[in-house]
């Protein structure tokens, strides 16, 4: 995969954990929680209703949680914006090894709890990442970097 192909993917990625992020933070309100609280009842499936995130401390954590995540997401897209046509070196690592950290404590943290269809979530996400990331190591590395 050549580097301008790798940064529109990384870039979508980095747009997805953004507008992710952005909706589990509205989740902090109830009148905005809605699509959170389907995506909640979606991941401790069957879809029933019976999942709500409507307790103060769980939306003071779906601020927090969502604000990590866009700024994830601003970070990934800096870096496939500014740091990978530089050094795609860098760029590479800084990618696979966050987001390995993120899915190794994220996926096991959603297993604990009983959510596994967010295994499967995160596995998509992961692999959206990496997959462009972990093919940079075939890209020759530019003159003068």
């Amino acid at each position: 995969m050549s580097i301008d192909t790798a940064s529109i993917w990384l870039k979508f990625a980095s747009v997805a954990v953004i507008l992710l992020g952005a909706l589990v933070a509205l989740a902090s309100h109830p009148a905005l929680s809605l699509p959170t609280v389907w995506l909640t009842d979606l991941v401790f499936f069957p879809f029933d209703g019976a999942q709500q995130i409507a307790a103060e401390e769980t939306r003071l954590f779906m601020a927090i949680s969502g604000g990590v995540m866009v700024g994830w997401g601003v970070m990934m897209w800096l870096i496939a914006t500014r740091l990978l046509p530089a050094d795609p070196s860098l760029a590479r690592l800084l990618f696979i090894e966050g987001t390995l950290a993120w899915y190794l404590v994220d996926t096991t943290g959603s297993f604990l709890a009983g959510g596994h269809i967010n295994m499967v979530l995160n596995t998509g996400l992961m692999l959206m990442i990496v997959y462009p990331a972990w093919s940079l190591g075939r890209v020759p590395r530019p003159a003068g970097a």
